[in-house]
């Protein structure tokens, strides 16, 4: 697949939305490093945009431009508007979607969230998530 699929927009990547282009340029400003600007939109989405189960949010989004416009989203949500950030800033992005089921397991049977993780072009930046942060 040619790296430009992955800088395109499209219904729910849409980075051409004025909302999310001008959040992109604003993570994006005074920075030249593409691996730093990444690294920002990441944050970003990470720290800033919550989880709509983790904080019982509504409306159900989809769209980058959703997401960013209320500050909530599901795992797959988050993800269009990192993609659709990135993308915004020429960082070639995508994803896959993963579903996880666990039945009758307690929560502390549950991995910390081991697949969370930054593609960087065709390599993954594995980061300490914030929870596991604090236990330096």
């Amino acid at each position: 697949m040619p790296m430009n699929t992955y800088l395109e927009s499209s219904d729910c990547i849409d980075w051409r939305h004025p909302l999310v282009s001008a959040k992109a340029g604003e993570l994006a400003a005074g920075a030249d490093d593409p691996v730093e600007i990444a690294r920002r939109c990441f944050r970003f989405v990470r720290d800033e945009i919550r989880h709509s189960w983790d904080y019982r949010l509504n409306p159900v989004t989809c769209r980058a431009s959703e997401v960013l416009a209320h500050g909530t989203g599901y795992c797959y949500a988050k993800s269009h508007l990192l993609a659709a950030l990135l993308r915004a800033n020429a960082i070639p992005a995508g994803f896959c979607y993963q579903r996880l089921i666990a039945r009758r397991l307690r929560p502390s049977l549950l991995p910390a969230r081991p697949e969370r993780g930054l593609a960087g072009g065709l390599r993954l930046v594995p980061h300490r998530p914030p929870w596991q942060q604090a236990r330096r």
